[in-house]
């Protein structure tokens, strides 16, 4: 991130005036802008993988990873696509990736047995390192996150009833399962959604939240020190089915969260989608107007305190007051969200779809 402060500004208020035109915008058809002022623009990608891993490092670089193996970099805000993907990497199921930078990232697949994998590169893509393949049948790693270049941790669905934590201290060149003892007891039937790389989400240096669902009720796992002891909180969002809970988290920082959710059935409602927390997910309260169906993506705008998008493959919607009400701006398909430090706000989902959002000059 840029330390010049009038650049800083210019980038934030750009976003915000984005931002601020999706409120002002109607609904627009499926992938289409909501206005002509601003609104989501899709890049040409050149693939039909489903990307549910996104990891944009600021407004020119990005990653994403997704079905049939896939991974692929831009470095020129989204203009032109690069395949990157894995060698023999076709069968493997990305769901998550984190990006430290146009060279280095780390990819999540997800699966029973030794279908989950971490690899890592650190030649922008040429070149992949299996840094982890899981032996136990009975893991099956859902997301990941890091809290700096070198500390990360993963998420596994319960495993003799707890949640099983992967964590690395070398930036995901190696890895190992942290001790289960901090960590509360799993609810009959809970389990993490792999659904967009942000079921285990952190902020600062130490503190990280998992979300989950399957259970009777929906909850929030928090931990202020990297994952070795862990909290539980109920969340307001329905649960008490496997395809209910929460899919999506994001905070702006150790206090204040965005729980987003549903029931993914595209049969089902999804009543109370959402969920804010102002005191680091100690307490959940619902969203006043929440997200008209099922979300599975949310991030908060940068440089600001209230502004939000979250996403799902119905729509994109805009909280301007912290979460608490939102607004369909778009709806268009998209799995899940993410912004940058310098101003750009990415969304990517199925059929190749990775997009910007973008202002009219």
């Amino acid at each position: 991130m840029t330390s010049m402060g009038k650049t800083r500004r210019t980038m934030s208020v750009g976003l915000i005036g984005a931002a601020l035109a999706l409120t002002l915008a109607a609904p627009a058809r499926a992938g289409e802008t909501p206005t002509a002022a601003a609104g989501w623009q899709l890049t040409p990608t050149g693939t039909d993988a489903r990307f549910r891993g996104l990891a944009p490092v600021d407004r020119r670089t990005a990653w994403a990873a997704g079905s049939k193996g896939t991974v692929l970099r831009t470095t020129d805000g989204g203009r032109s696509w690069r395949n990157v993907s894995p060698a023999g990497a076709g069968d493997l199921e990305f769901r998550d990736v984190e990006a430290f930078d146009a060279r280095r990232a780390v990819v999540l697949a997800i699966g029973e047995g030794e279908a989950s994998r971490v690899l890592r590169t650190e030649d922008g893509g040429a070149t992949w390192t299996e840094s982890f393949r899981n032996t136990d049948a009975r893991a099956f790693y859902d997301c990941m996150t890091f809290f700096d270049h070198r500390h990360g941790l993963a998420l596994s669905d319960p495993v003799d009833g707890k949640y099983r934590i992967l964590s690395t201290r070398d930036g995901g060149r190696s890895w190992e399962v942290l001790p289960s003892a901090g960590m509360p007891d799993a609810l009959p039937g809970e389990a993490g959604f792999a659904a967009s790389g942000q079921c285990l989400v952190s902020a600062g240096p130490r503190d990280v939240w998992l979300a989950t669902g399957g259970g009777a009720t929906a909850r929030v796992l928090h931990s202020a020190d990297r994952g070795v002891t862990w909290t539980a909180t109920d969340t307001p969002v329905p649960a008490g089915d496997p395809a209910r809970g929460v899919f999506g988290l994001a905070f702006r920082d150790r206090t204040h969260g965005i729980a987003v959710g549903g029931d993914y059935r595209k049969d089902q409602p999804s009543p109370s989608a959402g969920a804010v927390s102002t005191d680091g997910g100690r307490t959940w309260t619902p969203s006043a107007t929440p997200p008209p169906a099922y979300r599975s993506g949310v991030a908060w705008l940068p440089h600001g305190k209230a502004a939000a998008l979250a996403v799902g493959p119905t729509g994109t919607d805009l909280t301007t007051d912290g979460g608490r009400t939102w607004r369909t701006v778009d709806t268009g398909s998209y799995d899940t969200v993410d912004c940058t430090p310098d101003g750009s706000c990415w969304a990517s989902g199925e059929k190749g779809r990775i997009a910007r959002l973008a202002a009219k000059d």
